[in-house]
């Protein structure tokens, strides 16, 4: 019998406040652990000693969490069941001197970051956000969430090429944003303009993590509004639904497992840096949470034998209009429920045991979902998942949901596949 749904439609109502406070990986955790700490975690200091105390606990590393939470009688060796995620989006970040312009108009040098859809930032308003480092070691977030910049499109009638060819962006010329006008560009004025926005003095910003994002608000879509369109859903919705599932699992008495949500930046350009899912964070972490738990390598090594871990990231619905390139006998659909990533090359770290226990948290959390295989023509992407297990040697399973439009600046997915994801997540934590 399963258990009746925890998450229904107000969890997806959520999920757009979240995408909304959310323009950063910094944000993002920020926020996560906000939530978090309303469900009583308290945040641990990478530099302090660790106590094997029981209830929920969380690091804070950059863009990137990790949260867990000891239940009662935990022993040393008891397994870890994770819910891995990322919190980075492809977009356009701001450059070391990042003042620029040409021909009257005032610009900002960006750069690509990860692999997003470029067109889709053209002609549409943008703000700026991140992270400043402040002169005292310290660090602010920085968010300017309206129509700041604009990277303005060519008239068709200079060049006509479009219509017959395509739109062709050159990533150097073709997409730094304007954000005034005039002739004198002088070093500093970005960062100047940051630090009034922020309340700080002149000169006490030294270095910076910036970059642009849609102002335009998540919002319900369609005739009977059963879609969403937002931003930084690959894979913000993945880390929301995570946050929701652990502090709804830290309720409960009894867990037969310590559950642990991973919130890894990075995954977009290859996850190799210390907030990385192929960095040493998550690894420390459970290791540290056993040792303070007074066990010993042997007690890490068996609980990390039995340790389950979802790689949760969105993933490619069937498109209503390029059908073709997609598996001919596997085509997700938008609010079908969560998806299983399966490649038998290894892109996706799902093998049959793994799906055996996504089948049945999904069964006992009264949740359909449904099969992604890449077309064999076509190369099949790939995410933490296959990293977290190499890396670990922790079995991993690849999931996720179906969307459509992934890495553009604005992306569209089912109203229901958020909290029915968050449903099956907490069933797979419980155990």
């Amino acid at each position: 019998m399963s258990e009746p749904p925890r998450f229904d439609r107000g969890h997806t109502d959520d999920l757009m406040s979240f995408l909304a406070a959310s323009p950063t990986p910094y944000h993002a955790v920020a926020n996560t652990a906000e939530r978090l700490e309303k469900a009583g975690f308290k945040q641990v200091a990478e530099t302090d000693a660790w106590e094997g105390t029981t209830g929920g606990k969380y690091v804070l590393r950059g863009g990137a969490i990790v949260a867990w939470f000891v239940p009662e009688g935990a022993a040393p060796h008891t397994p870890f069941r994770i819910v891995g995620a990322h919190t980075d989006s492809p977009n356009l970040r701001v450059k070391p001197r990042p003042d620029t312009g040409a021909h009257g108009f005032r610009q900002v040098a960006v750069e690509i970051y990860g692999g997003p859809l470029l067109n889709s930032w053209l002609d549409r308003d943008l703000g700026l956000a991140g992270r400043l480092s402040l002169r005292d070691g310290s660090t602010r977030l920085v968010n300017v969430d309206r129509p700041l910049l604009r990277v303005p499109q060519l008239a068709i009638h200079l060049d006509r090429s479009v219509s017959a060819e395509g739109l062709k962006l050159d990533k150097q010329r073709h997409l730094q944003p304007i954000w005034g006008l005039g002739d004198d560009v002088r070093d500093g004025d970005l960062i100047a303009f940051l630090e009034e926005e922020s309340g700080l003095a002149p000169g006490e910003v030294t270095g910076w993590d910036l970059m642009t994002h849609s102002v335009e608000a998540p919002s319900y879509l369609g005739r009977d509004q059963e879609l969403l369109a937002g931003p930084r859903m690959d894979n913000l919705l993945s880390l929301h639904a995570g946050a929701g599932a652990l502090a709804s699992a830290a309720a409960r008495s009894n867990l037969p497992y310590i559950p642990v949500l991973a919130g890894f930046d990075h995954e977009e350009n290859g996850s190799q840096s210390d907030t990385g899912a192929d960095g040493p964070l998550l690894g420390g972490v459970l290791e540290r949470s056993v040792f303070a738990r007074g066990g010993s390598y042997e007690d890490r090594a068996r609980a990390f034998a039995g340790t389950v871990c979802l790689s949760s990231d969105t993933g490619h619905a069937v498109h209503p209009n390029y059908a073709e390139r997609h598996d001919p006998t596997h085509h997700p659909r938008v609010n079908g429920g969560p998806i299983l990533k399966v490649n038998v090359n290894n892109r996706y770290a799902t093998d049959g045991s793994g799906r055996a226990v996504f089948a049945a948290a999904c069964e006992k959390a009264g949740v359909p979902f449904q099969t992604f295989v890449s077309n064999n023509s076509m190369p099949c992407g790939t995410t933490i998942g296959p990293i977290t297990a190499a890396r670990h040697g922790i079995k991993t399973v690849d999931i996720g949901v179906a969307i459509l439009s992934m890495h553009s600046a604005r992306e569209l997915c089912g109203d229901r596949d958020p909290f029915l994801l968050a449903n099956a997540l907490v069933a797979f934590l419980e155990g």
